[in-house]
């Protein structure tokens, strides 16, 4: 592991309360590893302690080990996660949480066994309990752009109290909806990480960008749902 005296402080439920408190994942995505460790503390000053690093691309290890070496405080994680032995390497690099796109068993069973927050992809009410049936820890509802705030109020309706991060689509506008349906946190990329900003190699500006979002989650959290 990249941080053993971070990682044996953590649990499962520590790292999920993480997310739940950051009420945002930041997907880090396509960053490279010069730059991703000042693009994470930016994110991270804005408010931003769940971290999310993706495996499609190159040096996610490295990247992973990086961010997590770097940020004491943060919980560090990796995302498209799509078979076991990606899983197994990004959990040894420090990754304390592991989402996918899809509903993969093994994954699944990986996180389990490590001590790991499992967070698979579903949309459907099958998908969402056979991914509960697996032992996962939050449900990631993903593609949320396409069925929209209301999908996690149709999800919880007939199967209770469960813990749903909506992905994918989520911005500053419909955040509020997200939160008021009952998602725990959501995540978020583009809406939260200014890529030309980056380009740029300007962090201020980040910096700036994320805080925005940050404050939008915020008001969401603090306002009352709607039962």
């Amino acid at each position: 592991m990249s941080n053993p005296t971070k990682t044996a402080a953590q649990t499962v439920d520590g790292t999920k309360e993480q997310i739940i408190e950051s009420g945002v994942v930041a997907v880090l995505r396509g960053i490279d590893r010069e730059t991703i460790v000042p693009v994470a503390r930016a994110i991270h000053e804005a408010g931003v302690d769940a971290l999310e690093v993706t495996a499609d691309g190159p040096g996610v290890t490295e990247k992973i080990a990086a961010v997590d070496q770097a940020l004491d405080d943060a919980v560090v994680g990796a995302g498209t996660v799509l078979d076991a032995q990606t899983a197994t390497a990004v959990i040894d690099a420090g990754a304390t949480f592991v989402l996918a796109p899809d509903m993969n068993p093994n994954v699944i069973e990986v996180c389990n066994r490590y001590g790991v927050v499992s967070a698979p992809g579903v949309m459907t009410p099958t998908e969402a309990t056979r991914a509960l049936a697996a032992g996962a820890d939050i449900l990631k509802l993903f593609p949320a752009s396409v069925v929209g705030p209301e999908h996690v109020g149709a999800l919880r309706g007939p199967l209770g109290d469960i813990d749903i991060m909506p992905t994918g689509g989520v911005s500053p506008e419909n955040v509020g909806a997200f939160f008021d349906a009952g998602a725990i946190a959501v995540g978020v990329g583009s809406e939260i990480v200014d890529y030309e900003a980056i380009a740029d190699d300007d962090m201020t500006r980040v910096r700036d960008t994320a805080e925005q979002f940050v404050a939008a989650v915020e008001t969401a959290k603090d306002s009352p749902r709607v039962e």
